[in-house]
């Protein structure tokens, strides 16, 4: 089981793509692993420094990044992944993640 952090754009998306982040977390949690889902941290959003600053903290308890579609094109998603990349974290598509736990 992996501790999982789920990352992705929120930011300029319809509802801060909250509907993408819980189905992917529903879907990650079904397979076993404990997620960490941006969208429970920040439910009622926020500054975006104040946001990061709360995402960044739970990043560093996770082992694992899992990025949601269009993650390259967010300037908070990129920041994740790099620090994550940074300190040796495994960064990887969430349906990728997904589709290993059926496959396994």
């Amino acid at each position: 089981m992996k501790r999982v952090y789920l990352s992705g754009p929120m930011t300029g998306l319809p509802d801060l793509n909250f509907a993408a982040f819980h189905a992917m977390t529903n879907n990650l949690r079904a397979g076993g692993h404990t997620v960490t889902n941006p969208a429970e941290i920040n439910p009622e959003g926020g500054t975006w420094n104040d946001c990061m600053r709360r995402d960044i903290a739970a990043l560093m308890n996770c082992d694992t990044v899992a990025t949601l579609p269009g993650w390259e094109h967010s300037k908070g998603a990129r920041l994740e992944v790099l620090i994550a990349d940074r300190l040796g974290m495994t960064v990887l598509n969430a349906k990728d993640l997904v589709s290993m736990e059926i496959a396994g």
